[in-house]
């Protein structure tokens, strides 16, 4: 290619993107890829979704919604403005930009699993031509753009910043939350180079409200991490509050509800029973991980995930305590777990501590039904509808997670027992346990 028509393959990507006469593949179509798919269809560009799994396309390309908290209203508007969804990676050479949106688990060893984000790459780099913008949004430790993308890209031939152009922007997915938030959340993005953070930026700005650029892919996804480690610790704060709250006879809900009428220097964080999604549990050990390369132990990030890891235990015993008192042995009890997604309002039951909860309980004997609005199946189980009967006859009720959907004065009315993990109940009442 000669030297002139370099540069304009950067401002022919430029004028696409911001005249939105550009073709975004979204490539992973979960949690944070269908949403933003949908996102830049409203937007107003061409979209291909694309994803491994034929069950989530056939589903898209007939309108259908796989999420809770995305309308098949949504899906349908999309569709009529022209969203494709396909399994088909070739695909990938039509679209002006690629946005990787797959999973980054951890592995057996509580070691980042880049599987997921390695085969996407495999799959797109023999379909990328000139002029695209690749864009990794999936969590992940420092330097994994630089590390797992740009010498697959690099190996096809292209020079990242004048061929192809490269960045990492973190998902700022809130599941539950209104779809029209997404817009109104900030958009971090790094690019390879500065030419890469200007093509990433031309693609996110017309989707969202703000873009925040930073110096490189590194820093961004840097940023993603500390993000939800700071959650992560402060959960663990106020999870280890609680447990000291609870044996000084202190309820932590109204503690942390007058802590937060300062209006400078707090930020109120709830204690559960445990972590869960895909974030919160996992994200912290990509970045112990890549911390140990560097010599470095990371203490306080490693305690916060072993005080959240042990909330589930903590939980149990309360319930067995409570049952005790009331002369009852967990062996035989009849238990209802209200609530087992990882947070209120969604489907998601990535991680959540209610599995671990309704494990342990099964493992003592006890016989562990459990009622979601949100959450129909699980494994044999069926979520169950709540009524005036149904709770009555269980020796126990785990208020495991607070879906808004839930009928709570119902519960406490018929309920023998309330192991209220969420603080819900918030006035003291005889059959009500806070945990």
């Amino acid at each position: 290619m000669k030297q002139e028509h370099i540069p304009a393959l950067k401002d022919v990507l430029l004028r696409k993107l911001r005249s939105r006469d550009a073709t975004i593949a979204i490539v992973g179509l979960g949690y944070v890829g269908l949403p933003l798919a949908l996102r830049y269809a409203e937007a107003g560009y061409r979209v291909l979704a694309i994803d491994v799994d034929p069950e989530k396309v056939d589903a898209l390309t007939e309108g259908r919604s796989y999420l809770a908290h995305v309308a098949p209203a949504t899906i349908g508007a999309a569709r009529r403005k022209g969203l494709q969804a396909t399994v088909q990676f070739e695909r990938a050479a039509h679209a002006d930009a690629l946005i990787i949106c797959v999973p980054t688990p951890l592995n057996a060893y509580r070691e980042p699993d880049l599987s997921h984000v390695r085969a996407a790459v495999a799959a797109l780099v023999p379909h990328l031509r000139h002029g695209q913008v690749v864009s990794l949004e999936s969590t992940t430790y420092p330097g994994t753009t630089e590390e797992e993308l740009r010498p697959g890209i690099e190996a096809r031939g292209f020079e990242v910043g004048r061929d192809l152009f490269l960045c990492f922007s973190p998902e700022r997915e809130n599941p539950g939350s209104p779809e029209e938030l997404m817009r109104t959340i900030p958009k971090v993005c790094g690019g390879a180079t500065p030419a890469c953070l200007e093509a990433g930026v031309a693609l996110y700005e017309q989707v969202v409200s703000k873009v925040v650029p930073v110096s490189s892919t590194r820093v961004a996804e840097m940023t993603k991490l500390l993000e939800n480690i700071h959650r992560a610790v402060n959960i663990a704060l106020v999870n280890e509050t609680k447990i000291i709250c609870d044996r000084m006879g202190i309820d932590v809900h109204e503690v942390i509800r007058a802590a937060a009428t300062k209006p400078f220097g707090f930020v109120p964080y709830w204690p559960g029973p445990g972590m869960g999604g895909h974030c919160i549990p996992v994200d912290p050990f990509y970045l112990t991980w890549k911390a140990r390369q560097y010599g470095v132990h990371t203490r306080f990030i490693e305690l916060a995930g072993e005080i959240n890891r042990a909330m589930p235990q903590w939980v149990l015993q309360k319930l067995v305590d409570a049952l005790n008192e009331r002369g009852r042995p967990v062996k035989g009890s009849r238990c209802l777990v209200l609530g087992v997604a990882y947070k209120k309002n969604v489907d998601d039951i990535r991680e959540s501590p209610a599995l671990e909860l309704i494990e342990q309980l099964a493992r003592r004997g006890a016989s562990v039904d459990y009622a979601d609005p949100h959450v129909p199946a699980l494994g044999e189980r069926r979520s169950l509808a709540l009524s005036a009967d149904t709770v009555a006859k269980y020796d126990v009720v785990l208020l495991a997670t607070d879906h808004d959907a839930v009928d709570y004065a119902l519960v406490k009315r018929h309920a023998r027992l309330i192991v209220d993990t969420r603080g819900v109940y918030l006035d003291a009442a005889p059959n009500v346990v806070k945990a």
